[in-house]
Parts: structure tokens; C-alpha cells; sequence
């Protein structure tokens, strides 16, 4: 009986080992919570700029055309991307120093590389919509190339970051579809779905 637990913390040992020379355990699930907030929270302001004081239901089927309101607008969900990336860097590295490891390995290389390229080609893919006058779409193409670019990264992530890859395209899809309410979409993809999802990784492997 002895020998079977030894052999069974052996495996346990060697299969830890493994998962971390090509996962990235040090993502924090608060870090999802935390980007979901800030989503709302940029959301609620673009909510303001489009839409105060009447409803959005009035606008529904209109487009935002102003190239100095996009410019607004662009600017917002760069910020709120940025203060994204800081705090999830901030809270990775925390974690990283609590379970013993390096943030900055071969593993977050390649997941860095891996979220980069949907993200960078979907990116200029939605400049160039916004271009050409494509406004409409900007808003579900974000949350396809999102979801794209977090399946891609799921191999060196946590299994939960695939699923909420899913969850985002099949959110994108549907406001392809109805893209008079790409501002519900985006705060729902961006900010809830990050909240629910920060809230499960929190409570399965931060605490």
C-alpha cells in the first residue's frame, strides 16, 4: 500500500511538472472579475456619450458615423484595455510569486504569441471596416476575434478560457445579427461573461 502511494505521488509529481511547462498557472481569476468591471464600467460610459438622455432603443437601428464620436469610443475601450492588461499583469505576478514560478517563461511566450495573432489581425481588420464605413460590424467582429484569439491561447490556459472563447464568437455571432444593440453585446461579452468566468477560476484555483 506504502508503494502505491509513492508511485501515485510520483505521477502526481511528474504530471504538476508537466501541466507547468505548458500551462500558464499564474493567470488570477480576479484579474477576469476585475477586466468584466471595468468593461461595465466603460460600457455604461459609452452608454452616456450615445444615448443620454433618451433610450437606446430609439437608435437601434442606426449607426454611429461621426469619425470624432468612433474617435471617442476608441479611446475608451483603449483604456479600458489597458488598465485590463496592467491589472491582470499586476495580479499574475503576484500569483506567480506565491506558487513559485517565473511570469516570464517559454510557456507565457507562446501564450503571448498565441492571443497575439488573432488579436493583431483582428484588430486591423476592424480598423480597416471602420475605414471603409463598416461601422455596424465593428462591435460583433471584436467579440469573434476575442473568442478566436482565447481558444487559440487555450492550450498553454486553464481548459475554462476555451469555453469562454465560445461563449464570446457565439455572442458575436448573434450581434452580427442584431447589430443595432452592439454596445448590450459588447458590455454583456466583455464584462459579464469576464465576471462569471473570473468568479469560477477564482473559486477553482485561487483560493
Amino acid at each position: 500500500m506504502d508503494q502505491n502511494q509513492s508511485y501515485q505521488k510520483d505521477i502526481e509529481s511528474i504530471r504538476q511538472l508537466m501541466e507547468r511547462s505548458v500551462k500558464f498557472l499564474s493567470l488570477s481569476g480576479l484579474s477576469g472579475i476585475l477586466s468584466g468591471v471595468y468593461a461595465l464600467a466603460g460600457a455604461a460610459i459609452v452608454y452616456e456619450i450615445l444615448y443620454n438622455p433618451k433610450t437606446p432603443f430609439d437608435y437601434a437601428n442606426q449607426s454611429v458615423k461621426e469619425i470624432a464620436l468612433i474617435t471617442q469610443l476608441l479611446i475608451i475601450a483603449v483604456i479600458v484595455l489597458t488598465i485590463s492588461l496592467i491589472t491582470g499583469y499586476a495580479l499574475a505576478s503576484k500569483k506567480a510569486k506565491k506558487l513559485g514560478v517565473k511570469i516570464w517563461d517559454t510557456t507565457s511566450k507562446r501564450l503571448i504569441v498565441n492571443l497575439a495573432i488573432p488579436l493583431v489581425s483582428g484588430g486591423a481588420f476592424i480598423l480597416i471596416l471602420l475605414a471603409n464605413g463598416y461601422f455596424m460590424i465593428a462591435a460583433p467582429a471584436c467579440l469573434v476575434f476575442y473568442g478566436l484569439a482565447l481558444i487559440n491561447a487555450s492550450q498553454n490556459l486553464f481548459d475554462e478560457v476555451r469555453y469562454l472563447g465560445y461563449c464570446e464568437i457565439g455572442l458575436g455571432l448573434v450581434c452580427a445579427i442584431m447589430p443595432g444593440f452592439g454596445l448590450y453585446f459588447w458590455a454583456i461579452g466583455f464584462g459579464v461573461l469576464h465576471i462569471i468566468y473570473g468568479a469560477l477560476m477564482f473559486k477553482k484555483y485561487d483560493r
